[in-house]
């Protein structure tokens, strides 16, 4: 960024840290942007005249003599309609070797939606999964993560999740995200045909860690551009937010701050809230729904990051690799949207909760003739009946590969009831029954 002739400079730092410098200076703003030495900076915390800058590269190699240049504001998005189709790095610059963004610029990291302008999210969002759309339903406006190994494919799962998903606007926010990852993303959105609909902000492995806390962000900002602006129904996909809170931790624990538990710094609630509660439906059509991925270390849950993530979303959804069948579904044990309710058997078909409920039933009755069997014990005809059902169950419904509408999903079901149960056995209500069971 060029100087201009009104912007501060400052040549005498009084401390510097592995992230962090100190510059005396006055009439500088929160969050304002700078150079220290022609490295790009933020303000972190003003105490007096005293300015503590983080810098985004590190401050190794830069002496106390060292140029400060303030911008004067902060980082700033251009938002307009020629996002659609985009990627950006960090900062909001294209990164994909077209023209810049012409538009209104606005600042990142605004307060969220005024809780007097909000709605209770009612609209069903399908994403074709139906470890989602037929067990855990998502609804607009509502903030969900996927808790994942680190070997699970969580990335690929997105992209597909932004393919079917059925909303006007995708905004990919990528963090840490490896050159192999970024390029399926990009790729992938380009051979589908959606790209136009696709707004990416990306991080990659190459690129300075604490920039990072720039990406959720910058996505935010442009999503609530579409979802005020245009009324548009906006989804957000987040990846990777433990990559994310790590950052926090670096910049926290360089600037000497005590740490809380597994040394995240104590504001890492407040830090993830003011993200996700940008989710919003707004009383005019517009929302905003949020997908991040959490990535567990060694499946770990009560780590700070998954167990504060728990608190302020509105469940989660659980990847897993079936070792019965080798593919990865959503676990329907772990998994859960605290809003399905709003939306499941009143914007999809009427026996979709009895459905939902019965298949479940079963497949936790297999997993209790798996352990019988790991055990030693003998079976039952029934036990038999229900290792298969949920085997083909997992196969042909709940694996992430399979993209059906949530009208086929629940006739798949049924299907798989009529083969593996008589009536008794299944428990749904009658007027169900006598609607789908099939005859003969």
């Amino acid at each position: 960024m060029e100087t201009q002739a009104f912007q501060k400079i400052y040549t005498k730092l009084n401390q510097i840290t592995k992230a962090t410098c100190t510059v005396q200076a006055t009439g500088v703003g929160n969050d304002e942007l700078a150079t220290v030495a022609g490295r790009l900076a933020q303000v972190v915390k003003i105490i007096g005249d005293n300015v503590t800058l983080q810098i985004f590269a590190g401050t190794e190699g830069i002496g106390t003599d060292a140029e400060v240049v303030f911008f004067g504001k902060a980082p700033t998005l251009k938002v307009s309609d020629e996002l659609g189709g985009r990627f950006f790095n960090a900062y909001g610059e294209p990164i994909d070797g077209g023209p810049e963004i012409e538009g209104k610029e606005v600042e990142i990291g605004g307060p969220s939606v005024n809780p007097v302008r909000r709605k209770q999210p009612s609209e069903l969002i399908t994403t074709g999964i139906a470890g989602i759309d037929l067990n855990n339903t998502l609804v607009t406006g509502q903030k969900i993560p996927f808790f994942a190994d680190p070997d699970q494919p969580y990335n690929e799962v997105m992209a597909m999740v932004a393919l079917r998903a059925q909303s006007d606007k995708i905004i990919l926010g990528g963090m840490g995200l490896s050159n192999d990852d970024y390029l399926l993303y990009k790729n992938t959105f380009e051979n589908a045909g959606v790209i136009d609909r696709i707004v990416s902000f990306v991080n990659t492995t190459e690129d300075p860690t604490v920039e990072r806390l720039l990406v959720p962000d910058m996505a935010l900002t442009a999503a609530e551009y579409f979802a005020l602006e245009k009324k548009e129904k906006v989804l957000v996909l987040l990846t990777d937010m433990t990559l994310y809170c790590d950052a926090l931790s670096i910049v926290s624990n360089r600037m000497d701050q005590i740490p809380s538990k597994d040394s995240m710094p104590g504001s890492l609630y407040s830090d993830l809230a003011k993200l996700y509660e940008k989710a919003v439906q707004f009383p005019d059509g517009g929302s905003i729904t949020i997908i991040a991925v959490t990535t567990l270390s060694g499946g770990d849950i009560t780590h700070a990051i998954p167990d504060n993530t728990g608190y302020i979303t509105e469940g989660q959804l659980f990847l897993k690799r079936d070792t019965d069948i080798g593919k990865v579904i959503v676990d329907p044990f772990r998994s859960l949207s605290r809003l399905k309710q709003l939306v499941i058997g009143k914007k999809t078909r009427e026996d979709h909760p009895q459905v939902m409920n019965t298949a479940v039933r079963l497949y936790a009755d297999a997993a209790n003739a798996k352990t019988k069997l790991e055990n030693g014990f003998d079976l039952s005809d029934y036990d038999i009946r229900v290792l298969d059902f949920a085997k083909e169950y997992s196969d042909k419904i709940l694996a992430v590969d399979v993209n059906i509408s949530t009208d086929e999903m629940l006739d798949r079901t049924w299907e798989l009831f009529q083969k593996y149960f008589n009536r008794a056995e299944i428990g749904i209500k009658d007027e169900f029954m006598n609607l789908y069971w099939k005859k003969g």
